[in-house]
């Protein structure tokens, strides 16, 4: 996965999409249900720079590859949404396919 261009950004997307659903569905819950307001504000600085990390590989790879706007775009758009990382995964892995 991380021999090419887009494997790398797949990569960085698998711990951007983790990190928002620990954040979701582990962290908000211990703040909001056991009064653990350090849970958030651990996960989501980490989450936080996984996110940065993710949008530097974006550009990165919107470069290397001369994609157009469509690929960067849609890839900032997912990291917002619980599970976009993951479906959005199987389109870079058929594009990584056709362009290595």
């Amino acid at each position: 996965m991380l021999k090419t261009t887009i494997g790398k950004l797949r990569f960085a997307g698998y711990f951007e999409g983790i990190s928002l659903l620990v954040l979701l569905f582990i962290a908000m819950p211990m703040k909001y249900w056991f009064g653990m307001p350090e849970a958030v504000r651990i996960v989501g600085s980490i989450h936080g720079a996984l996110f940065i990390t993710y949008c530097v590989i974006i550009a990165y790879v919107t470069l290397k590859t001369r994609w157009n706007l469509t690929w960067p775009i849609l890839s900032v758009i997912v990291a917002f949404i619980p599970f976009g990382n993951f479906i959005l995964d199987k389109k870079l892995h058929q594009l990584e396919k056709v362009h290595g």
